[in-house]
Parts: structure tokens; sequence; C-alpha cells
């Protein structure tokens, strides 16, 4: 065979056949499973749930009709709004969820700590949070702000356990509500950016989200202080967001709650973890059934059918709904009917006051 020959058939073969070598990335590299096995998804949750971690911003001026709707395909009969803000706008919040759509949003206030330390900042803030509280708000949502980049008044890091904010938290457990607070990131967002860490995809896709290891402060030392606080106000009745960024640790998480009795767990934004241990996150569940209020954070109607699947089936193998937030497989931990109905309403409905009753079976 000629030389020619040999490069003509080569031509040939290039344009004719697929390229082995494909140029793609791993943040594209996202393949379809071959694997059957039985299992469906889940649309509607099996009992009536309470998301006790609902984001609604405009609440105060929006029409909630297309959220009710989606709610009622989903069985959400309870959403709770963490975003109310503060003052006249929770008013407002408040007035248009009982005007219009009554029993089916709980509203949370906030607390700007803007200028914090300053002179009358903490008497001013707690009249305000009792005014809030008188005016229907049902509990405090505290955002990762404090603790990430909240400032006192002289221009210092805020610390989650400053003593300065005490009275705040001691008044939310006079007032009887809880308080939901998110304190800072997952851990690996401070870790180095590696082939070693387990969040690469989400940090080279989201790079805003990397830290670094003091940035502002070392993540053991922000989580520390907010431990420090539930330690300190055994009167109130905290609900750690997250399930505090432990749900990848779950023997540790469980020593905290051992050791924190006024320190609940919700679970909005890390099924993943949970779904990749059925059978630890299971027992976990078992044992803690009474700690863990079921949360979604973002309202995508779209994604709830994956916590869904994680918590109710005994499926196997089945996609998560983002890939850069875990690009492996979810396994169902097929929870009691018992359990579920704790997860889903019975324990949201202690915690956080005025909850409509009537709409979840006894």
């Amino acid at each position: 065979m000629t030389l020619k020959l040999v490069s003509v058939l080569c031509i040939i073969a290039l344009f004719s056949f697929p390229s082995f070598a494909q140029d793609i990335s791993f943040e594209d590299y996202n393949p379809k499973s071959t694997l059957v096995v039985p299992g469906e998804e889940i649309k509607r949750a099996k009992f009536p749930f309470i998301d006790v971690h609902g984001h609604q911003r405009r609440m105060s001026e929006q029409d909630m009709s297309p959220v009710i709707a989606a709610m009622d395909t989903l069985n959400l009969q309870i959403m709770v709004n963490l975003s109310g803000g503060s003052g006249e706008r929770l008013v407002k919040a408040i007035e248009n969820a009982k005007t219009n759509f009554s029993g089916r949003f709980a509203v949370f206030c906030n607390v700007n700590f803007s200028d914090a330390g300053g002179e009358g900042w903490i008497e001013k803030t707690v009249a305000q949070l009792e005014a809030d509280v008188k005016a229907g708000a049902v509990g405090l949502k505290v955002y990762k702000s404090l603790g990430l980049y909240n400032t006192d008044v002289n221009g210092n890091r805020l610390a989650i356990d400053d003593p300065r904010l005490a009275p705040i938290w001691e008044k939310c457990g006079e007032l009887g509500i809880p308080v939901l607070i998110h304190s800072a990131d997952p851990k690996s967002f401070w870790d180095e950016f590696d082939g070693d860490n387990e969040r690469w995809l989400e940090l080279k896709t989201h790079p805003r989200r990397k830290r670094s290891a003091t940035d502002p402060a070392p993540w053991e030392q922000i989580m520390k202080e907010q431990h420090n606080m539930f330690r300190r106000h055994k009167n109130t009745t905290f609900i750690n967001a997250h399930m505090g960024w432990y749900a990848n640790n779950l023997g540790r998480l469980g020593e905290l709650l051992d050791e924190l009795p006024n320190m609940n767990v919700g679970i909005g934004a890390i099924i993943a973890e949970l779904g990749r241990q059925p059978r630890f996150a299971k027992a976990f569940f078992e044992k803690y059934q009474d700690r863990i209020l079921f949360g979604k954070d973002s309202w995508k109607p779209e994604e709830f059918p994956t916590y869904f699947r994680v918590l109710e089936s005994d499926d196997e193998y089945f996609p998560y709904h983002k890939k850069y937030h875990a690009f492996w497989p979810m396994y169902g931990l097929d929870l009691s009917d018992e359990v579920l109905k704790k997860v889903y309403y019975k324990n949201a409905l202690r915690i956080v006051p005025g909850l409509d009753k009537s709409k979840f079976p006894q």
C-alpha cells in the first residue's frame, strides 16, 4: 500500500468516525447512568409538610397565588418565610399573608447588625424585635453575614458569640420564638482549591464562594462561636440551618446534639450529603427524630422531589438535581412514617409558635 493511499484512507476515517478524544471538560462531563434499577420520582410528599427554610423576599407586595398553587402540588401546607425583614416591611408581609393566604405562610423577622455595639444600639434592636413579634413574626432568622461580613461600630468583624448580642438571644427565649441561624458555609470553601477538594466543581463554577483559610476567620472558629452562643443561651431554642454544615459528619453532629439540647437542625441544601450515606443517615434520623426539621432553602419546586425520594423511598442510585453540589448518586433512607411525620411537620409545630395545626394529621 502506497503512502499516498494510506494518507487518503486516514482522511476518510477522520471524517467518517467520531473522535475518541473528545475535547470535553470535567465541568461538562455528566454521563447518564446505564444502571436499570427499580424506583421512580416522588413528586408529592407522602404527608403534608412544613418548609421551615423558605425565602419569599417580596411577600409584602407579591401575589403569592402562583406559589400557593405550586405548594399544593407538593403537599407543602405551610412555608416559613425567613426573609420577613423588620418594621413596616415585615408588617406588610404579614398582612399580605393573613389577608390573602391565611395559614399558608409564617414569617420570621430579621435583625440589622450594622453598628452593633454603638450607643443605644442593643436597646433599640431588642425593642424592634419585640415590636416585630407583636406584629406577628413567629421567629428570628439570622443570616450567615453574622460571623462573615457584619462589623461592629468600630469596623471589626462581629463574632457570633459577641456578648454585646446576648440580649437578642435572651429576648427570643423570653418571647418563646426560635432562632434559625445560618453560620459560615461548607468547610471545603476554606480548604485548598485542588484535586482533593470535594467541592472543586462548585468552586470552579462559582469562584466567589472560595475563601482563604482565614477569610474572614477560620471555619472552625466561626462554628465554635455559634456553638458557644447555643451553650450560653440555654432557654432559647435554635434551629441550626443546613445541619450546621455537619451533614457529612453525622457522628460529630450527634455529639453536638447530645451536648446542646436547645439545638435543632434543618436539612435545607444538604440532602445530597444524606443521600450518599443512607444506612448511617437513617440511623441518625431515628435517633434524633425529635430534633430534625424539613427545610429546602431556595424556592425551586422542581427540586423538592429529590428530598421526598431521599427521605421516603428505598430507591438506589438516582440523580441529584445539581451536579456542582453533588456529582454522586442518591440512595433513599426509607424512613418510617412516624419519623417522616416528625421531620415533615410535627417538630415544626412544636418549635414554631402560631402555626395552623388543623392542616396536619395528629
